[in-house]
């Protein structure tokens, strides 16, 4: 291909710094700017090079951009930005609240067929990859149960929810997955597992001055869809303590089907990922999806 597809950067967190550095691996792709509510004279990119821009000035650079993608948190920016945006670019993300995703979904196809555009959400590694590996296991061996197993690793989005919480300086949050359920899931004898049984959450949380550590401990633990679920732990720590222990990013995880293709066989396929940087690897899927939503936004050009 001789034309470069010309991608921009919505949001510049963790996310949005591994999609600069992505980008840079493909040779196929040009990075326009990175697009910011912040002053964009205070944001320092990877790459000095990289131009850096308000986010203010995305409706006037619709020609110049051939793949928007959306690196916003999925609690609370991305429902807001992504059907705005959807309106206006072709757009990819990596919206992560598994039980908000048919929501989300809905929002984002309105604008997208009603401007002509292409939206491809929920594209990072779970859901996103998993979800294609639970669809294979599922379809090879339909007699039998899916299993999907997170960590340890630290989770953005849960992450992402727990600094949203009121009192909350700074925090991270991991995801551990259960070994006596994954080792009974590798056995092939398809327990039946709840949330509670498969993993636990483990917060490390830096207060505000003045916040009350008993009502941000209880806003933590009972946050639908994040924790509610699960037996989850929160220790305070300070800032100097975050900086320290919890800047690395590690994640990781198991898509195990457990079942029989006759009453003498039992059959266990396992996919599994292990990951330094949740971020760098969420932004390679996402880049990899935004080629795919060019191709495609190009092809039903050309049919017209």
């Amino acid at each position: 291909m001789s034309e470069k597809i010309r991608i921009g950067i919505a949001g510049y967190g963790n996310l949005g710094r591994g999609v600069e550095a992505a980008i840079g691996k493909n040779s196929d792709m040009s990075l326009v700017g990175v697009f910011t509510r912040r002053d964009p004279a205070q944001l320092t990119p990877l790459h000095p090079s990289t131009a850096v821009f308000s986010m203010d000035d995305l409706p006037s650079r619709r020609d110049d951009i051939d793949v928007l993608i959306l690196c916003g948190g999925s609690k609370a920016d991305l429902p807001v930005q992504g059907p705005e945006l959807a309106a206006l670019f072709t757009t990819v993300d990596s919206f992560d609240t598994h039980a908000r995703i048919p929501e989300y979904f809905e929002a984002m196809d309105a604008p997208a067929k009603a401007n002509e555009t292409t939206a491809l959400i929920s594209v990072g590694w779970d859901p996103g990859l998993f979800s294609i590996n639970r669809l294979y296991g599922e379809a090879l061996i339909p007699d039998g149960d899916t299993y999907t197993f997170w960590g340890r690793g630290l989770s953005q989005g849960h992450s992402d929810a727990i600094r949203r919480v009121a009192g909350v300086a700074g925090g991270v949050q991991y995801t551990l997955p259960a070994q006596p359920a994954m080792d009974a899931v590798r056995s092939g004898i398809r327990p039946q597992l709840s949330t509670r049984d498969k993993h636990t959450r483990e917060c490390f949380v830096v207060l505000e001055d003045g916040a009350d550590t008993a009502s941000v401990e209880q806003a933590i633990v009972t946050m639908p869809h994040y924790f509610s679920e699960y037996d989850t732990t929160v220790h305070f720590i300070t800032a100097e303590e975050l900086a320290r222990d919890h800047a690395a990013m590690p994640h990781g995880g198991f898509v195990i089907r457990s079942g029989n293709t006759s009453e003498d066989a039992s059959q266990v396929i396992e996919y599994s990922l292990t990951l330094d940087s949740n971020p760098e690897f969420t932004a390679s899927v996402l880049v990899a999806y935004a080629r795919a939503a060019f191709r495609l936004t190009r092809g039903a050009s050309s049919v017209q």
